[in-house]
């Protein structure tokens, strides 16, 4: 029997996690429950923002996951992985957490709606945890579908910090483009700070010694993604020129755009194998 194809879904904001609903949080939602209603199986990660009610969303620590410490600027992060279950869906979703990173803080704007200084370590501590928690996990994903600006490192390691290794070594990519932006540009040591082993400074080439705004890091995850998705109506217009200049494989934004036409996007790039 052929084994089911595999897809990671790795999204900043899912509903109803975060309370109020909006259109990118529950499509974040509802990919999942579609992808396996297709014969997928699937995994998802979003980042265990302070403002996740623990006790009402059921969360619970996976011991057996959890432990691993991530070094970020010389300091070691102990990496926290729980989980919740939407029973209604039969899905369960698996939350990055961290006491310094997101534990204690609301969402990625402090009391005063100023965005973190350390947006970009938490971007670096969510997608490097999602990646060393599906390889404990021993599940390799045929596709990963990234979906914030969180998530924009994900396509990097991916293809650069994991090139060389059979765990990744035929995924596909999926980013997806919405209108959700940071203001504040990260600080040009961002690219000192995301390295790691298996990682040259030519892959990062375009960022370094620069303030890294949200641009720069989407076109970024752009180069080192084999497909995008435009999942809202009004996407960066520079980045949408940039993006058709790069050629890659892309599913258009329509009204109608519906969770099936995304799986069959999906199929369709891996037969392009």
């Amino acid at each position: 029997m052929k084994e089911p194809k595999r897809i990671l879904f790795v999204s900043q904001q899912i509903y109803p996690f975060l309370d109020t609903e909006t259109p990118i949080r529950l499509r974040n939602r509802q990919l999942p429950e579609c992808f396996q209603s297709k014969g997928f199986e699937t995994r998802t990660f979003m980042p265990k923002f302070g403002d996740i009610n623990e006790r009402r969303n059921q969360l619970h620590e996976v011991i057996r996951l959890s432990g691993i410490n991530l070094i970020i600027s010389g300091s070691d992060h102990p990496l926290l992985i729980k989980v919740a279950s939407i029973q209604s869906a039969r899905i369960q979703i698996y939350f990055i957490d961290n006491d310094v990173y997101f534990h204690r803080r609301k969402g990625l704007v402090d009391a005063e709606g100023q965005e973190f200084k350390d947006n970009d370590e938490r971007c670096i501590f969510f997608a490097r945890g999602v990646l060393e928690t599906v390889k404990k996990l021993r599940w390799t994903p045929d596709i990963i579908y990234c979906s914030g600006w969180m998530s924009a490192l994900v396509p990097l390691y991916v293809k650069k910090a994991y090139h060389d290794t059979p765990f990744f070594a035929n995924t596909k990519v999926v980013l997806s483009l919405d209108d959700e932006e940071y203001a504040t540009p990260f600080s040009p040591k961002f690219v000192d700070k995301l390295l790691v082993n298996g990682m040259m400074q030519s892959d990062v080439r375009s960022i370094a010694g620069l303030p890294v705004g949200y641009e720069d890091l989407m076109r970024l995850a752009i180069d080192n993604s084999d497909a995008v998705v435009l999942d809202s109506p009004v996407v960066n217009t520079r980045l949408c020129n940039y993006l058709h200049n790069s050629g890659k494989t892309t599913l258009p934004y329509n009204e109608g755009n519906s969770n099936e036409e995304l799986v069959t996007f999906c199929n369709t790039l891996l037969e392009t194998e």
